[in-house]
Parts: C-alpha cells; structure tokens; sequence
C-alpha cells in the first residue's frame, strides 16, 4: 500500500480493507485550514480502490468534528482580492469533488460541532454517522458567506423546506433533527460512534460489491440535472457496461448456483 506518510494535519490507519482518517487539529477544532484541504484533497483524489481500500471513514480528534473555516485563513481572505478569493474557492471545489468522486465508500463519523465548511465535509461523504452529542450547522450567511458548493450537493441529502431551513436561517441542528431530516444516516451514543461506523461500512461491503458502489456512485452525479431522455439513455449505458464486469459476472454465477448473493467482503 503507498498512502502518503508526510501529512500533518491528517492521521491515517489502514485496518485491513478500511482507511480510518482522522482530522488532526484538536486545538483549533479541526478547522479547514489551507494544509488540512491540500492534505484532504489529496488523499480523496487517489485510485484508493487500486490500493486495497474498500471504504474511508473520516472523523475528527478532541472535542469536535470541524468547527469550519480557519480563522487566520478567513481574516486573509477579508483583504484578497478576486483572483485570490477565486483561486481559494477553487481548492474547496477541488476538495468537495474529490470526496464525492471517490470511489471506495465513504462514511463521516462526526462528533460534536459540524459547521460550515466542515459539515459540507461531513455530508458530502456517502454515510454520515453521528453521535447524540453532535450538531451541524450551515453558518455561511451569518458571516455575509454563500453556501454555494454545498448547495450542489445537499439536495442529495435533504429536499425543499429542509434545505432551505438549513442554508437561509443558520441555527444549530442537534443529532435527532438532523437524523430526522435526512442530514444524517445513523445516530449513536458518543462511545459507540467509531465501532457504528465500522459496522455500517462492513455491513454495506459485505452485501455490494465494490465495483457496482463505484459505478452506482458516479452514475448518481451523471444523471443530475439532464432531461429525462438521455438521463435514461446514459443510465442504460451503464448498466450494460456494468454487466461485463467481472463483479457481475461472479454475483450472478453465484445466486444462480446458491440462490443468494456473495458475501462480497
């Protein structure tokens, strides 16, 4: 496995088939610094599939999750000009893609505050398991900020009055309501939230296989937005494709041969 060693503001575990991150600034709450996106980005844009990863699970050290954007990288920006703030805009882009691109799973263990750039993090990762002690919060408009990565990727999550609640009148979510609205997928007692993330993470990878959670996962987003024609041509393109893979080939051969699916961990 080459996963990089030299990172500082991320720790990393590999634990056979599962990546563990963890966010690794407990003293300034694990805020997005510049390094912490750079390191992020990095390692969500590698072919983890190809190094044995089926799965990443982020979580964050000491008190928080995320407490969202550095605050001496914000008091730069207050002066930047255009260019500067573009370019600064276009690392978060290069961030938020690289983890919804991603093709292992991915799963954000958070634990109590979640907000801004940190909870866009968190729910753009394909699980979000939260502790009961957790509480997301979208800030951006308090602060004369938009929301507007986010906004691409969160009517994924939440629909209608829900999204606009969330990005129109900031106020913090607790665990239960953000379970409730779809924010969140799991909520667990503050102890059990790394064993729960475990558990969901092998519990999808035993049923699925890889390879269809890659494809699934990149068909989502390619689907987005086209009109209805071609949205189901290209969905049918890839299930034909998706029919030559070696991963169908077996699941197939084995149903018919056992009348149930693989255990595909």
């Amino acid at each position: 496995m080459s996963l990089p060693t030299d990172f500082e503001a991320l720790a990393l575990e590999v634990k056979e088939d599962l990546l563990w991150v963890t966010l690794n600034d407990p003293d300034r709450a694990n805020a997005l610094s510049p390094r912490m996106v750079e390191e992020l980005t990095e390692l969500y844009s590698r072919p983890l599939r190809r190094d044995g990863i089926r799965a990443v699970l982020l979580q964050g050290a000491g008190k928080h999750f995320s407490a969202g954007a550095d605050l001496a990288h914000l008091r730069a920006l207050r002066d930047a000009g255009a260019s500067e703030n573009r370019a600064d805009s276009h690392k978060l882009k290069g961030l938020f893609e690289a983890v919804l691109r991603q093709e292992a799973l991915t799963l954000a263990l958070v634990h109590g505050a979640c907000v801004a750039g940190g909870c866009g993090l968190a729910t753009a990762h394909d699980f979000v398991v939260a502790s009961d002690d957790s509480r997301f919060l979208y800030s951006e408009v308090r602060i004369g900020f938009v929301a507007a990565l986010v906004a691409t990727f969160l009517p994924l999550r939440v629909r209608g009055s829900h999204l606009r609640e969330l990005l129109l009148n900031p106020e913090l979510v607790e665990a239960e309501r953000a379970w409730e609205i779809g924010l969140v997928n799991r909520v667990v007692p503050r102890n059990e939230l790394a064993e729960a993330g475990r558990a969901l993470a092998v519990e999808v990878l035993t049923k699925a296989s890889s390879e269809s959670i890659a494809r699934s996962k990149r068909l989502i987003f390619e689907v987005q937005g086209r009109p209805l024609a071609e949205a189901l041509h290209h969905a049918a393109e890839a299930n034909a494709e998706a029919r030559l893979t070696d991963d169908c080939r077996r699941g197939v051969g084995h149903f018919l041969e056992h009348k149930k699916p693989p255990d595909w961990r």
